[in-house]
């Protein structure tokens, strides 16, 4: 549980900021101009994030650790996309309705983990 609790305090966190820094309304310009490189190098560094966690944490249970697994997984999956498609990114970003869905389910995701990680394991007892 400890070692659960740090990786989603790292993760939450981390995926909140950089999601709503990435929202269309936040930074429009963004993915006007995508330099192939940078969306590979961007890539490497997805796919060793989700490696290290898939590797300290493969907890395939039915509580709420497996959301810090499938988000390892995710992030090595996007990161073999991006690094072998690079030229490919702009276009994933046509569909706006399709990516604003995403980019909310990314940010409750990151809500959810936050709060996992930093709220007590007990109930709160008041004084």
């Amino acid at each position: 549980m400890d070692k659960s609790k740090s990786i989603a305090a790292i993760i939450g966190p981390t995926l909140i900021v950089m999601v709503v820094l990435e929202l269309k309304f936040w930074n429009p310009t963004l993915y006007d101009t995508q330099v192939v490189p940078l969306v590979y190098l961007s890539g490497v560094l997805f796919f060793i994030a989700g490696l290290a966690i898939v590797r300290q944490h493969n907890i395939w249970v039915w509580k709420w650790q497996t959301a810090i697994t499938v988000m390892g997984w995710f992030c090595m999956v996007l990161g073999l996309l991006r690094m072998f498609f690079p030229q490919m990114y702009k276009a994933q970003f046509q569909n706006d309705h399709f990516t604003f869905v995403v980019e909310l389910l990314l940010i409750l995701i990151g809500v959810f983990l936050t709060f996992k990680a930093y709220l007590p394991a007990g109930p709160i007892k008041i004084r």
